[in-house]
C-alpha cells in the first residue's frame, strides 16, 4: 500500500516548485484537502494541455494528457475540467505557465 501525501500539501509543493523555477502558477480550484485528485493545466504559447492523474501498467503514479496530444484552446480545456469535476467534485485544479508543456514537478508522463 502506498503512503499518500495529503492533497493540500502536494498542491502547496507543486505551486512552490513552480514559483522557484520562475513559472507563475495558481490554484484554480480547491478540492478535498486530504485525498483529492489533481488536474494540472499547462499554459504554453500554442494553447493549453490538461494533465490528469493516472497509474502506469505497474500501478505507479503517472500523468496523462487528458485533453489529447496537441494543445487545445481555453474553451476546450475548461469543458474538459468541468466534465472531470462533475465526475469527481474532490478534484483540485492547478495552472502552471509552461512554455515547454512540461510540469514544474517530477512527473512520469504516459
Amino acid at each position: 500500500m502506498d503512503a499518500r501525501v495529503k492533497a493540500h500539501i502536494w498542491a502547496e509543493m507543486a505551486l512552490r516548485l513552480s514559483d522557484a523555477k520562475g513559472r507563475p502558477a495558481v490554484q484554480l480550484r480547491r478540492g478535498d484537502p486530504d485525498a483529492g485528485g489533481f488536474l494540472c493545466v499547462l499554459r504554453g504559447r500554442e494553447g493549453l494541455v490538461v494533465l490528469s492523474q493516472a497509474r502506469d501498467g505497474e500501478g505507479r503514479p503517472a500523468w496523462v494528457r487528458g485533453t489529447g496530444p496537441a494543445p487545445v484552446d481555453q474553451a476546450t480545456a475548461d469543458a474538459y475540467i468541468e466534465r472531470q469535476v462533475r465526475r469527481d467534485p474532490d478534484l483540485w485544479v492547478l495552472e502552471f505557465e509552461a512554455p515547454d508543456f512540461l510540469p514544474p514537478f517530477e512527473a512520469r508522463l504516459l
